[in-house]
């Protein structure tokens, strides 16, 4: 891969939204913590949104706060005096304790201070949940409606699926959503899949090393629902199909003479002719075509199909607004319950970390080329929610350690001395930047792969 053969106008987008939505993350997380500093009278030195070792984009005090603007744009912070936090601030916790520092407040306050940046993400999560289902209702294939059944991938026919399948239950339970199955496989630990084929219903085991081949391949797509291909949807204006004559609206008849019904039917001939010649019959205007074209080695050509809601009876939810709030919050758990799932996956083994983590990059990467703002707000709500579980972990140098310690310091009476607290707070910021590191230098592998 050479820097030329990137998309820089998609990466530019795909930038600035990660900014902007970790930007608003990180302000109202620490915003919760300053609201309580100052509700409890401690004094907050600093309140920053990025980074600014050495100097700032912009900064002015208020008061007795600085704010300001850092360079590096990842993540925020504020800086409560009297507190052993990132910035190590030992010159001022060799001083006296003073009346307006955090350590001289109780400890039920200091507590309620470290969890406030965790309570503000779920709260952010939660209301962005709501209100996007409030303004946007809510879209999904219904399972039983699955009028041509799935597209099985190999890894699914490698289990007994088949194309065409219709599912009925999974582990004996019927799933409303369909787009949900997969999840259900892959974090629930399902064991068996009931299928309606060609009228009868077929119960298929589903081994237990399966699902680990599904996180190792990334394949989280196994099945798919199978969609007809009445004609072009859309053509790339720079693709091989743009520039052998296909248009928008053409119907492609047959690919080397075989039959196209179905969209997986044409990529099923097309795929396996990489760097091959096809022979492609279509329809325009009832005037009957032929064009030939060579298939790159990606196996694509760069044609999509219609719109999949046109063609298969998705269902669509609209809410009210008191009736999305507890959607909202619905949604919010079922969000929160998968991402500890796929935790308890990486912290007992069953998935190697160097297939599941990833860096900025791979965050990155999930907002779109362009601006949606459904997506964006929904990856903003996502990881939202996941800051606050990340966040809460009783790992030193996160809320959760600090929190963990001031539980302990409640329960037992005793507060912990301020070289311990530091040295914690060292450990902690090794293992979190080498954690980063590390992730960091996966996506690196993965790109140069």
């Amino acid at each position: 891969m050479t820097l030329l053969a990137i998309d820089w106008s998609s990466v530019g987008a795909k930038t600035l939204q990660f900014i902007l939505s970790f930007s608003i993350i990180v302000t109202l997380h620490e915003l919760g913590h300053y609201l309580t500093a100052r509700w409890f009278k401690c004094r907050v030195e600093k309140f920053y949104l990025f980074f600014n070792p050495w100097f700032s984009l912009w900064k002015k005090k208020i008061g007795e706060t600085e704010y300001g603007i850092g360079w590096i744009p990842f993540g925020g912070y504020v800086k409560i005096a009297g507190m052993i936090d990132e910035s190590m601030d030992k010159e001022q916790m060799k001083q006296p304790p003073q009346p307006y520092e955090f350590r001289s407040k109780p400890a039920w306050q200091r507590l309620i201070i470290m969890v406030a940046g965790v309570v503000v993400n779920l709260l952010l999560g939660f209301f962005i949940y709501a209100m996007m289902l409030w303004h946007w209702g809510e879209e999904y294939l219904p399972t039983n409606k699955m009028t041509y059944g799935i597209v099985a991938d190999s890894l699914a026919q490698s289990v007994g699926l088949r194309t065409g399948d219709k599912i009925e239950s999974v582990d004996g339970k019927y799933v409303e959503k369909f787009r949900t199955i997969p999840l259900q496989v892959i974090l629930h630990k399902a064991k068996t899949i009931e299928v309606n084929r060609n009228g009868q219903n077929v119960v298929l085991q589903i081994p237990d090393d399966f699902r680990s081949k599904l996180i190792h391949y990334k394949d989280i797509n196994f099945i798919s629902e199978r969609m007809p291909f009445p004609s072009i949807g859309e053509v790339l204006d720079t693709s091989i199909a743009a520039r052998s004559g296909l248009k928008k609206g053409d119907k492609i008849l047959n690919v080397n003479g075989n039959p196209i019904t179905f969209f997986d039917d044409f990529k099923n001939q097309v795929q396996p002719n990489k760097g091959k010649n096809i022979a492609i019959t279509y329809l325009r205007n009832n005037d009957t075509l032929h064009t030939n074209l060579g298939v790159p080695e990606t196996g694509m050509i760069g044609i999509a199909n219609v719109d999949p809601t046109t063609l298969l009876p998705y269902q669509e939810v609209k809410y009210g607004f008191f009736e999305s709030i507890p959607a909202g919050l619905r949604k919010c758990f079922e969000t929160l319950e998968s991402y500890w799932l796929q935790l308890k996956l990486i912290f007992s083994g069953e998935v190697k970390t160097s297939e599941s983590l990833g860096s900025v990059i791979s965050i990155g990467n999930m907002y779109g080329s362009k601006i949606d703002w459904p997506n964006f707000w929904s990856l903003t709500a996502f990881f939202s929610l996941v800051l606050a579980l990340m966040n809460i972990l009783p790992i030193p140098a996160l809320d959760g350690g600090h929190a963990l310690f001031t539980i302990v310091e409640i329960i037992t009476k005793r507060k912990p001395s301020e070289k311990f607290m530091e040295y914690a707070q060292m450990a902690g910021m090794v293992l979190l930047l080498g954690l980063m590191v590390y992730a960091l230098g996966l996506d690196f592998m993965r790109i140069f792969k």
